[in-house]
């Protein structure tokens, strides 16, 4: 083989090789991300926008850059929105409006619009009118009323129950005979005496000792009576008469009605009488009965001399 066929037969190889290898890449640095901030939008912006970042990759080799834009993130907070909107219907209804009245009641009207539709309306109160309120207390003032009549009422017809309560027990305490005279000596009994009926007993005492009734009844008579000087007739609920005589003083008249230990008379010596004592006697069945010894007639009382 000639050189110059040897020469070509070897660069063929080297060629096909060099075409089938790939031409290798150059290793470049990795790239590195640039942050650039980015202004937030001015106050009172219905939106809260995040500063943006902004990432530049720088290519070894090459002019042009690749940016890439994160968009900023936004965080919306219910409470913006609500003021954004309110804000909002208030610049509408002063453009659209050029009466100050009617432009704030549309603002309310707008406004309250908006809070309803955000759920944020009020609930509504309960009222009355003072009319109303007026009728209500009239209404109490005679409910009152009519309550302490009913408890005045009430404590009267207990108070009256309780004075009954009260009297019947003092009624049932109180003693239905006694003895016409306390402290007394008795001085003479019933029967005769020189040749005549004592038609009673006598009970001495100092004068102007008192005299009580013996038992509850009515006086017959009450003034001067022969030989008594002064005399008492009374005449109780089973018919019978005492007689109180020779009295220094008399504290009763006809047709009172006494009752036992009430005092009728004040101890005294007039008429027949040979000292101060009381003269006292007992006629059954009425004034002019039968007259009885009064000893039985108090004992069978209770009333002991």
């Amino acid at each position: 083989m000639t050189a110059a066929a040897q020469r070509t037969a070897t660069a063929k190889p080297a060629a096909k090789a060099a075409a089938v290898r790939p031409t290798p890449y150059k290793r470049v640095a990795s790239a590195e991300p640039v942050a650039v901030e980015v202004q937030a939008p001015a106050e009172g912006s219905a939106a809260d926008f995040l500063a943006g970042e902004v990432v530049a990759a720088v290519a070894e080799g090459r002019r042009s850059r690749f940016l890439r834009r994160r968009p900023p993130s936004i965080r919306r907070r219910p409470s913006l929105y609500l003021a954004a909107a309110l804000v909002g219907a208030i610049s509408v209804s002063g453009f659209t409006s050029g009466d100050p009245v009617a432009s704030a009641t549309e603002t309310m009207s707008s406004s309250v619009s908006i809070a309803e539709e955000l759920g944020l309306e009020s609930q509504p109160t309960d009222a009355v009118t003072e009319t109303h309120a007026a009728e209500r207390l009239g209404e109490l003032t005679v409910s009152r009323n009519a309550r302490d009549a009913e408890q005045a009422a009430a404590a009267q017809v207990q108070a009256a129950a309780d004075q009954a309560v009260a009297q019947a027990a003092a009624e049932a305490a109180r003693p239905k005979a006694i003895l016409p005279v306390n402290g007394a000596r008795l001085t003479s009994t019933f029967g005769a005496r020189w040749g005549t009926l004592h038609a009673g007993i006598d009970l001495a005492a100092p004068m102007q000792t008192p005299e009580y009734a013996a038992m509850d009844g009515v006086v017959l008579e009450a003034g001067p009576a022969s030989g008594f000087g002064l005399a008492v007739y009374i005449q109780h609920e089973n018919g019978d008469v005492t007689v109180y005589g020779h009295m220094d003083s008399i504290l009763v008249q006809a047709g009172q009605v006494v009752r036992a230990s009430d005092t009728i008379a004040l101890l005294g010596n007039r008429g027949q009488s040979t000292g101060p004592h009381l003269h006292f006697e007992v006629h059954v069945g009425g004034l002019n009965g039968e007259k009885i010894d009064p000893l039985p007639w108090l004992r069978e009382r209770g009333v002991a001399i």
